[in-house]
């Protein structure tokens, strides 16, 4: 009887194995910015650790889609509803970019697979700066005539959303000069060109590293939890959350997965089982620390309640700084 029970169990355990889907052609994951930002190094990161260990028999290959700040590749999930061969790697433009150019498209058309990390954005100056603290920078701004300029990547996006956050907290006029990327962003503010320059840690740890910039304060509740030296004496952990200086303003950057519309729950949990697994590896740790991302995995209810809860965090901070259309 034993053996019977034991075979049907064998039997029922290969039968399901047998039925659960994979995928069978090629996997694109679409990024909606160009090569080389954060939204590529995390897909080309899940790309190579999939490669690495094994984690599918068919390839996965980055797409990039820049167009219309990120809105070419929501379009583009959007049209392929029910494709479970696509991918669309997300950040806050899944909602700041419908809502800022009303594009018939939100994440609600989207399939959700999961939340991996958290960006951590701070603010930076240039290392020859005489600003040490949020007070500093008050003050200099209050004093400022034109007003101070501060740098960012794009117009209408989170470092525009950040600095009018930051202003309107210290009450204190700002001129916001719209880059195409952090990384450029980074470089003027090494240049100084601008006096103040938001961003998350990978894009400016490079002319950190340089000396060249440094990091103010970081806009997170907590500090960045990273010990390990990026300077000669310096850790992400030294530098003090905004809010220890006394600047109550935070702001942090959701990464994650979408799938199109439409595509069956066996679908959507091989994808979710794939996240699991490209997170518990050793290269997605390095990843993250080397980024000095939040580490935060979340997916099923969790995931479309984070979703929910900061699309209305953007909205109502989008209504405040003029950014939603008025027709």
């Amino acid at each position: 009887m034993k053996q019977a029970a034991l075979a049907g169990a064998v039997l029922l355990l290969s039968t399901f194995a047998a039925s659960a889907w994979e995928p069978t052609k090629s996997v694109e994951i679409i990024v909606p910015f160009g090569p080389g930002g954060a939204s590529d190094q995390m897909a080309r990161t899940m790309q190579a650790i999939i490669q690495k260990h094994g984690l599918s028999k068919e390839s996965f290959i980055v797409v990039n889609k820049p167009a219309a700040t990120g809105g070419e590749a929501m379009m583009d999930i959007k049209k392929s509803k029910g494709d479970p061969h696509k991918l669309l790697t997300t950040s806050s433009t899944i909602y700041m970019t419908p809502l800022a150019t009303k594009i018939p498209v939100t994440w609600h058309d989207f399939t959700p697979v999961g939340m991996v990390a958290q960006d951590e954005f701070g603010l930076w100056v240039n290392n020859e700066s005489p600003l040490k603290n949020v007070s500093d920078l008050k003050a200099a701004a209050k004093a400022a005539n034109p007003p101070i300029k501060v740098g960012g990547g794009g117009s209408k996006r989170e470092d525009e959303l950040i600095t009018f956050g930051v202003s309107t907290e210290l009450g204190v006029p700002v001129a916001y000069i719209p880059y195409k990327s952090g990384g450029e962003a980074s470089t003027q503010l090494a240049g100084n060109h601008v006096v103040l320059e938001t961003n998350n840690p990978s894009e400016d740890v490079a002319n950190w590293r340089a000396g060249l910039t440094r990091p103010l304060c970081v806009l997170s509740p907590k500090r960045i939890a990273y010990t390990a030296k990026v300077t000669a004496d310096k850790a992400w952990s030294d530098v003090p959350t905004c809010g220890e200086q006394g600047l109550n303003f935070t702001y942090n950057m959701l990464r994650g997965l979408f799938m199109p519309g439409d595509v069956t729950p066996e679908q959507q949990a091989y994808y979710v089982d794939l996240l699991g697994k490209i997170t518990a590896t050793p290269e997605w740790k390095e990843y993250l620390e080397r980024n000095a991302l939040l580490s935060d995995v979340r997916t099923g209810q969790a995931y479309v309640d984070f979703l929910t809860a900061d699309e209305a965090k953007h909205k109502e901070l989008m209504a405040k700084a003029g950014f939603l259309p008025t027709n």
